[in-house]
């Protein structure tokens, strides 16, 4: 059997992700100290699991990570220079390493695609538009790779080629 893949360019997409109408508001929490992957994971599962529940509202929480690695399905160990450096947390999302630490604000979005649209590419879509968007306020040039999920920025001082990625991901 032949599965055909219908690509979506992900620019045609909403920009927004509203929820349904008389939706409460998204809870912002932001976290004044450093959270334990492990510790941020387990309070990210309880409260999707809540929110799928209808018992906990939506949430987005700002934290910082001590120093660790999160391993994508495509991580190799040989890829690590010094795998015993830092704790490796193994992750279902797609990708390889990648560093998480003091200084680096994660943005971890808790929301309930049902009450919004159950399209996980519009919501990754919208994801990545509110990226580009909040880079900009900052006087930051946020783009898109049609080829790779994420937001991308150009950084010249450190060579031609150079850029930073800046992407939504789930639990990691």
């Amino acid at each position: 059997m032949v599965h055909h893949v219908l690509k979506t360019d992900r620019s045609a997409l909403p920009a927004t992700f509203p929820p349904a109408p008389g939706s409460a508001p998204v809870e912002w929490r932001v976290s004044d100290r450093l959270v334990t992957y492990a510790e941020a994971l387990a309070k990210m599962e309880a409260r999707a699991a809540a929110i799928a529940d209808g018992k906990a509202g939506e949430l987005v929480w700002l934290l910082e990570h001590p120093p660790l690695y999160t391993a994508g399905t495509s991580a190799k160990a040989a890829d690590l220079v010094e795998p015993e450096r830092l704790p490796v947390f193994q992750t279902g999302r797609g990708g390889q390493y990648t560093y998480h630490g003091p200084g680096q604000r994660i943005a971890y979005a808790m929301l309930d695609l049902r009450r919004r649209a159950p399209d996980l590419r519009a919501y990754v879509a919208a994801l990545e538009a509110w990226l580009i968007a909040t880079l900009d306020r900052f006087g930051v040039t946020g783009e898109r790779r049609e080829d790779r999920v994420g937001v991308w920025v150009r950084r010249p001082e450190r060579g031609r080629d150079a850029e930073d990625r800046s992407r939504p991901s789930a639990c990691g």
